[in-house]
């Protein structure tokens, strides 16, 4: 896991990768109660020479940028996203499925753990990049899917949060 926190008045520096591991958190941490945090996915491949592959990491970052802008959060740079993302997959690099069995999940968070009781950005932010091992989404060939059209609920809507990777985007539909 890595993790790099940032104070109100200062700048995302550079992170360390440690043990993954529980989180202390205030209960009046902005993300607790105002829903201040974003998060991406990302996947690391295993090629056949045992390289790994990251698809297009900056573009995730980039959206994370635009996401904390939306949400009034500083966000970490590109370049350190990217390079705590590479750094999470090497560190976990024997977790990565060998070719064609899975891949390895990685999900950068970033969240407002400052304590903040009232409507405001929380003081202090968290970015962090923890992964797990996955299969196949599809396995063998691509099934069709059933789909249902919901006319009535809304995730995203105009003006809202809904283009950007809030965590708040999936409560409404977790089933």
């Amino acid at each position: 896991m890595y993790i790099n926190k940032r104070g109100i008045d200062g700048d995302f520096d550079k992170g360390l990768v440690t043990r993954y591991g529980a989180l202390e958190l205030s209960p009046s941490a902005g993300v607790l109660n105002y829903g201040q945090g974003l998060l991406e996915g990302i996947k690391a491949y295993r090629t056949e020479d045992d390289r790994l592959l990251l698809f297009r990491p900056d573009q995730n970052a980039l959206r994370m940028k635009m996401g904390a802008e939306r949400i009034c959060m500083p966000s970490p740079s590109v370049e350190t996203f990217v390079d705590a993302v590479k750094e999470t997959a090497l560190a976990n690099k024997r977790w990565v499925p060998p070719p064609g069995k899975g891949s390895l999940y990685i999900r950068p968070l970033l969240m407002g753990t400052g304590a903040v009781l009232g409507f405001a950005p929380a003081p202090d932010y968290t970015f962090l990049v923890y992964c797990s091992p996955v299969g196949n989404y599809f396995k063998g060939t691509f099934a069709s899917l059933d789909l249902t059209i919901e006319d009535e609920l809304h995730r995203a809507t105009p003006g809202g949060a809904g283009g950007v990777k809030s965590i708040t985007n999936y409560a409404p539909v977790i089933s």
